[in-house]
C-alpha cells in the first residue's frame, strides 16, 4: 500500500490532534475512537476525523523537492516533454500482455539502450510519485552554498552590531568578520571563502538590510522592522480608528516677522477605514497640545469647505453625511455616531499629555499608543506623508527634500508661502486630488479589484455602517483649553498678569462660585495658550461660553502666546533689573509691529505668532443679559489672584515635540 495513505479500520491506530488514538467503531459516516494516553473515547463526524487525522509514521519524503507541484514546476518545456516521453515507456512495460514483467524490462531496455536496472528505477519511481519521480533530482535541487556556516553567522553578528553606527565598506565589514571568528574559534579554525566569493556571499546575506549600501537612517528602521508576518489593524467602518501622527514638512515657510525661512510641523488625523485626512495642522518650530486639540476638534465637529475650492473637491465630513442608508423604522437618533472611537498616536509628550487624555476620555475615545521607532504600527500615515511629499510639496517652492543628501543650494532664498498659506495649499490638495485618486489599499473583500479612492470609501463606510451622529455641543472646542481658576475682580479676572473683562462678568465680579473642591470660591476660566488675546467663561446659569477680552488685545491684530507673553517679562528684567509689566509688554508689542527680533528665542515665539488663525475656532461673541449675583455670593475685599491656586492638571499640556 502507498505509504502516502492512512487506512480508516476499526483497530487502526492514528494521531489525532496530537493524540495517539485507536479506532474502535466506524460506520462510513462517524467514528469513534479511544485515547490511548487517558482511556477517554470520542465520536466524531468522518469530517472532522478526516481532517485532523494524520499517520503514526510520517511518510518517508521521496522528493527532493518535497512536493509534486513544485517539482514539475520547475521544468522547462523541453524537460517537461522529456519526462513525458520517459512516462510513456513506463506505462509500456507496466501494460500486461501476458508476458512476465522482467521480459518487458528487457525489452524496453534493449529499445532504449539502457541498462535494466535503469528501467527498473524507473518505474519503481513512477508507481511512488508518478511522473515527478521521473525528474531527474540535479534539474531542481541547487548547488546551494559551499562557505562554511559559522562565516555566515559571523557576518550576520557583524552586520546586527553595526546596525547603528556608520555604514562601513564591505572590506572593513569582512575584516570585522576575521576577527570575529578568531575570537570565537580561534585563528584559522573556520576556512575563509576567497574574496570573490566572500564580495558575493555578503552581497546574498546584507540585501534587504542597507548594511553596505544605502542610507543610515534606512538601515535602523529595516532593523526595527517586527520580524515575522505583519499584522494589521483592522478597522469596519468610518470613525473606529483614528491615526494621528506629526511629521516635519519637507518645505521651507516663511516667518511673517522676520521674512526669514522656518521649520514648519504637520499633524494630521487620518481615518483608517476611509484614509480620509480628517483633521490638520500646519505649526512653525513645534506641536503643542493645544494644536493636537485642533487636530481632534476638526476629526470630531468637522470644518467648512471654504468658496474657493473647486465644485468637485471632496472633504468627507464623517460626521453627519449628505446622504444615508437606513430603515425608515428606525429612530433618527439611535445609530452609531461617527466621533473617533480609537486613536493611535505616538509617545511623544503632545499626544499624551494630559490635556489630549482628559478631552478624549470625556469625548469617549480611546486612545491607543503606537510602539516607539516602529513606523509599522501607523502604516497609513507614514505613507500618506510620503504621498503628500511627492504629489504636493516638491513641486513648491524651497522644497528642501526627505534628507540633507537631496537638499539643494540656498533653497530657504525661494520660500514665499506663509504658515497659513500653505496649510491652505495642503488642505486644497487633499480635497482637490488626494481624495479623489485611487488608492491602492482600500478595497472591498465583497469586490476585491475594484479600485476606490478615499472619498469613495467613505461612502461604502457610510452604506455597511448605517447612520452616522456626531454629539456636538456649542462649546465642543472649548473641552480642548486648559483650565485655570480665578477670582473675579471689579476689573475682571487676572491671568499669568494679563488682565481679562467681558460683559460676561456683570453680576458675578467679587462675587463666590458655587463651586466646591479646589474650585471653592473660585471661578474656571479657559485661555488658548496660542493666543492669550481672549479668554472664555462659562455663565454656570445657562452654561453658554462668553468670550473675555484681554485690555491690550486691541493693540495686535495676531495671535500672541503665552510663551510670548512670559518671555516680554524676561527681556524687561534682563534690561534694567526692574520689572513693570505694563512697559515690558508695550515694548515687546512696538518690536513685533515694527518687525524686530532680537534673538533666537524671541524668534522661536515670533514664528508661532504668525498663524493668521488660532488652532481653535472662536466662541460666539457674548449676548450681554443683567444678572443677579447668586444667593450664596461673598463679597472679597481684596484682590487674591496672587494665593490662586492652579492644580497642575495641564502642566505637560505645553510640551513639545524634540
Amino acid at each position: 500500500m502507498n505509504g502516502n495513505l492512512v487506512s480508516v479500520r476499526v483497530g487502526a491506530q492514528v494521531l489525532f490532534d496530537g493524540d495517539v488514538v485507536r479506532v474502535v467503531e466506524f460506520d462510513g459516516v462517524g467514528v469513534t475512537v479511544r485515547e490511548e494516553r487517558s482511556g477517554r473515547f470520542r465520536t466524531l463526524t468522518l469530517a472532522r476525523f478526516v481532517a485532523g487525522c494524520a499517520a503514526t509514521e510520517a511518510p518517508e519524503e521521496t522528493l527532493a523537492a518535497g512536493s509534486v507541484g513544485t517539482t514539475l514546476a520547475g521544468l522547462t518545456r523541453a524537460q517537461v516533454e522529456q519526462v513525458a516521453a520517459r512516462a510513456g515507456h513506463v506505462r509500456d512495460v507496466l501494460i500486461e500482455d501476458g508476458s512476465p514483467l522482467r521480459d518487458r524490462l528487457r525489452v524496453k531496455a534493449a529499445e532504449l539502450g539502457l541498462a535494466v536496472r535503469t528501467v527498473q528505477r524507473w518505474v519503481a519511481a513512477y508507481r511512488r510519485d508518478g511522473e515527478a519521480g521521473l525528474v531527474d533530482t540535479r534539474v531542481i535541487c541547487g548547488l546551494g552554498s559551499r562557505v562554511d556556516p559559522r562565516w555566515d553567522d559571523a557576518v550576520r553578528a557583524v552586520m546586527a552590531a553595526k546596525v547603528n553606527a556608520s555604514t562601513p565598506t564591505r572590506s572593513a565589514l569582512l575584516a570585522a568578520v576575521s576577527a570575529l571568528l578568531d575570537e570565537r574559534h580561534g585563528a584559522g579554525v573556520v576556512p575563509r571563502p576567497s574574496r570573490a566569493t566572500a564580495y558575493r556571499r555578503l552581497a546574498e546575506l546584507a540585501k534587504g538590510t542597507n548594511a553596505v549600501a544605502g542610507s543610515a537612517k534606512g538601515r535602523r528602521s529595516i532593523a526595527d522592522r517586527p520580524q515575522g508576518a505583519y499584522g494589521r489593524l483592522r478597522a469596519t467602518r468610518p470613525g473606529e480608528y483614528v491615526v494621528l501622527d506629526t511629521q516635519d514638512l519637507d518645505v521651507f515657510a516663511m516667518e511673517p516677522v522676520t521674512s526669514r525661512w522656518v521649520r514648519a510641523q504637520l499633524t494630521v488625523a487620518l481615518d483608517l477605514f476611509t484614509r480620509c485626512v480628517v483633521g490638520l495642522r500646519v505649526t512653525a518650530v513645534s506641536t503643542k497640545a493645544v494644536d493636537v486639540a485642533g487636530v481632534l476638534y476638526e476629526s470630531v465637529a468637522g470644518r467648512p469647505a471654504p468658496m474657493s475650492w473647486p465644485g468637485d473637491g471632496a472633504w468627507p465630513y464623517h460626521g453627519v453625511p449628505q446622504n444615508l442608508v437606513f430603515d425608515e423604522g428606525m429612530p433618527a437618533g439611535d445609530g452609531p455616531v461617527c466621533a473617533p472611537e480609537t486613536l493611535v498616536v505616538d509617545h511623544g509628550k503632545v499626544f499624551l499629555s494630559a490635556h489630549v487624555i482628559a478631552v478624549c476620555t470625556r469625548l469617549g475615545i480611546s486612545i491607543q499608543p503606537a510602539q516607539p521607532h516602529k513606523p509599522t504600527d501607523k502604516p497609513t500615515v507614514e505613507r500618506f506623508f510620503r504621498t503628500l511629499r511627492e504629489g504636493l510639496t516638491q513641486h513648491l517652492p524651497a522644497y528642501k527634500g526627505p534628507d540633507i543628501h537631496a537638499r539643494g543650494e540656498r533653497v530657504e532664498d525661494e520660500a514665499f508661502l506663509f504658515l497659513h498659506e500653505m496649510e491652505d495649499v495642503i488642505r486644497e490638495w487633499i480635497a482637490t486630488v488626494y481624495h479623489r485618486a485611487k488608492h491602492d489599499g482600500l478595497v472591498v473583500a465583497e469586490w476585491p479589484h475594484l479600485q476606490l479612492s478615499p472619498a469613495e470609501m467613505f461612502a461604502v463606510g457610510v452604506g455597511k455602517a448605517g447612520l452616522l451622529r456626531i454629539p456636538a455641543a456649542p462649546g465642543l472646542a472649548l473641552d480642548f483649553l486648559p483650565v485655570v481658576v480665578r477670582t473675579i475682580q471689579h476689573y475682571g479676572v487676572e491671568v499669568h498678569g494679563l488682565r481679562y473683562n467681558g460683559s460676561a462678568l456683570d453680576g458675578y465680579r467679587n462675587a463666590r462660585s458655587p463651586y466646591g473642591g479646589v474650585l471653592a470660591g473660585k471661578w474656571p476660566v479657559r485661555v488658548n495658550p496660542d493666543d492669550v488675546r481672549h479668554a472664555w467663561f462659562q455663565d454656570p446659569a445657562d452654561q453658554r461660553w462668553h468670550r473675555l477680552d484681554w485690555e491690550h488685545g486691541p493693540l495686535l491684530d495676531t495671535p500672541f502666546s503665552a510663551e510670548a507673553a512670559a518671555h516680554a517679562r524676561r527681556l524687561a528684567v534682563a534690561g534694567d533689573g526692574g520689572f513693570e509689566p505694563a512697559k515690558a509688554m508695550v515694548e515687546l508689542l512696538h518690536r513685533w509691529d515694527a518687525g524686530l527680533v532680537t534673538d533666537r528665542r524671541e524668534r522661536r515665539m515670533a514664528v508661532r505668532l504668525s498663524a493668521e488663525y488660532a488652532a481653535l475656532p472662536a466662541a460666539d461673541p457674548p449676548v450681554p443679559a443683567p444678572r443677579a449675583a447668586p444667593a450664596c455670593a461673598v463679597f472679597a475685599d481684596s484682590d487674591d489672584d496672587d494665593g490662586d491656586l492652579d492644580d497642575g492638571f495641564y502642566d505637560d499640556a505645553f510640551e513639545v515635540l524634540s
